[in-house]
């Protein structure tokens, strides 16, 4: 049994090592798990994507509930990309990378932002400006990194 638990404990760690070495947080090659980072925009919230409406940018696949989300993607990525890939706000403040959940996203500046979960979230938010800050000087020495 404790090999069984140590062998599952190695393949998740490579799986999280190899997932987390893309800039853009996606696990099975989906950016933000398939969501559409355009509906956060317009519908205020997650609205998953779809396979057949999908868009290959920065080495990930993008989906997207319609057409319209699609194209105004196409048109000005950087516009509706997430800070830090979608990797978490607050863990890249603080200088790695972690895994986030569509629910704990935030519009600030125009700008997308996800969390690790939601008591991550509300950590987050009480420092959010500072922590915004500290993410921005962090992103370019550990986006290319596990």
């Amino acid at each position: 049994m404790r090999k069984i638990i140590l062998a599952a404990t190695f393949i998740l760690t490579a799986l999280g090592s190899y997932a987390q070495k893309s800039e853009i947080f996606a696990p099975g090659g989906k950016a933000i798990k398939g969501y559409d980072v355009v509906a956060f925009f317009k519908d205020a919230g997650p609205v998953a994507g779809a396979d057949s409406l999908s868009y290959q940018y920065k080495d990930a696949q993008w989906l997207f509930a319609n057409r319209a989300n699609l194209d105004a993607f196409k048109a000005n990525p950087d516009m509706y990309m997430p800070q830090y890939g979608g990797f978490c706000a607050y863990g890249t403040s603080q200088g790695h990378k972690a895994p986030t959940e569509t629910d704990t996203w935030t519009i600030v500046n125009d700008k997308l932002y996800f969390n690790y979960n939601q008591k991550v979230k509300e950590n987050w938010s009480k420092k959010r400006d500072e922590l915004i800050r500290k993410a921005d000087t962090e992103w370019p020495l550990i986006k290319d990194k596990q």
